[in-house]
């Protein structure tokens, strides 16, 4: 037996088996359900075409917030670089600057070294020349003068060179603080002694060394003034220009080398000063 069919079906269930009544006619259910088919799709495309287009303004308000803060990142990072460069430039012109101060420092430092050695040369080789020979043992001297009648000046010499070549020994040794107030001592017990004005340019020579320029030459000045026609006095010039050059006053320090040539144009510190005059 064949089963109904949908027309068949749709066309008997809905006339009662009583009635008289004429079947009608219905349309297949194809034609109905065709055009339904066709009415749901036409309201889904729609839909669909309406969401889309509620989508592509929303993905635009959403590019254009994007590109704005975007464009606000890119600004803030170009004034930071700018700022960068900038930082860097002044670090450069600083690390500049100071390059130059230290080749400058290191040229005073080198300069300054130079002028110490040479004058501790220069002080080495007269403490050389200048070093006191023991005073030579006499007889009886003539005249009708007796042993007994010398023994005590003879005695108090021997003291005053032993004095004085102790100074001298502590200065050799580098013992500075001692050398200067053995011979500061010896100036004092000793002021008519022939070895004062030594004694006196020996004490400047160890305040030098102890780094005490103004003690220094105080006690240089102290030769000049009170032994001017002695060896030393031009040697205390060059002393006395040396340690004011030392404390920045280039402009003494010049006077100071012009007096040594005009007073003293014969001694070998008049040929030192030239040299320094020439070299400035």
């Amino acid at each position: 037996m064949r089963p109904l069919g949908l027309r068949t079906v749709a066309a008997t269930s809905c006339i009662p088996a009583n009635s008289d009544m004429k079947p009608r006619r219905f349309l297949p259910a194809n034609r109905i359900i065709f055009p339904l088919s066709i009415g749901l799709l036409l309201t889904f495309s729609g839909s669909q075409q309406a969401y889309g287009v509620f989508g592509d303004s929303e993905a635009r308000r959403q590019i254009k917030d994007l590109s704005t803060r975007v464009e606000q990142r890119l600004d803030i990072l170009s004034r930071g670089q700018f700022e960068l460069l900038n930082q860097i430039q002044a670090l450069r012109e600083e690390n500049a600057r100071l390059r130059g101060q230290v080749e400058t420092l290191a040229h005073e430092l080198e300069s300054s070294r130079r002028r110490q050695l040479d004058f501790y040369q220069d002080l080495d080789g007269r403490l050389r020349r200048l070093e006191p020979t023991p005073p030579s043992s006499g007889g009886t001297e003539q005249g009708g003068h007796s042993a007994n009648d010398d023994q005590t000046p003879r005695a108090d010499h021997a003291v005053e060179a032993a004095h004085y070549e102790a100074a001298l020994k502590y200065f050799q040794a580098k013992r500075y603080r001692d050398a200067a107030a053995a011979l500061d001592r010896f100036v004092k017990d000793y002021p008519q002694s022939s070895r004062a004005p030594g004694a006196q340019y020996w004490l400047g020579n160890a305040h030098y060394a102890l780094k005490d320029c103004r003690r220094a030459i105080d006690a240089y000045r102290v030769v000049v003034s009170r032994w001017p026609r002695d060896a030393r006095a031009p040697e205390a010039l060059i002393g006395i220009a040396t340690c004011q050059q030392e404390l920045g006053d280039a402009r003494g320090a010049r006077a100071t080398l012009e007096s040594i040539v005009s007073n003293y144009p014969q001694s070998p510190s008049a040929a030192t000063a030239r040299q320094r005059l020439n070299t400035r």
